[in-house]
């Protein structure tokens, strides 16, 4: 999907639930929000509705009942997540990912792991750089 819609607080835990159980019928969801964010019936079917109308999550029948409505995100959380964090990077700094980057580890020390995984990453990213500037 190109287009993300706006995710409100709330309706992003219904996508949780959704994103962990895809096909779950309305009860399923308003067990998991009673439980989770002690919600009631009808904060969660109105939150579910506007993710529909959003296009941010599907509804079909379920297969035993007419009347049992099946939900579904239409975004996966890997497109969600990468809409958002360029929009955090594009708001707070003005898309440039080293004053991001700065600014983070100036107030996180990192583990020999994190530093490991991180190095992994750039290195991960220089390589793909490099291979799209020689098919270019």
């Amino acid at each position: 999907m190109n287009h993300i819609p706006p995710i409100t607080e709330a309706e992003l835990e219904i996508m949780r639930v959704l994103w962990t159980n895809p096909n779950s019928p309305s009860s399923h969801v308003v067990q998991q929000m009673t439980e989770r964010m002690e919600w009631s019936p009808n904060t969660t079917r109105t939150l579910l509705s506007r993710l529909v109308q959003k296009e941010a999550a599907g509804a079909k029948p379920g297969t035993n009942s007419k009347r049992t409505q099946l939900f579904y995100p239409l975004i996966s959380e890997q497109e969600y997540l990468r809409s958002e964090t360029k929009s955090f990077m594009k708001k707070l700094y003005g898309g440039a990912l080293h004053p991001m980057l700065a600014n983070f580890l100036k107030d996180k020390k990192l583990n020999a792991q994190e530093i490991e995984d991180l190095k992994a990453l750039f290195d991960e990213n220089g390589s793909c750089g490099e291979a799209e500037k020689r098919d270019t």
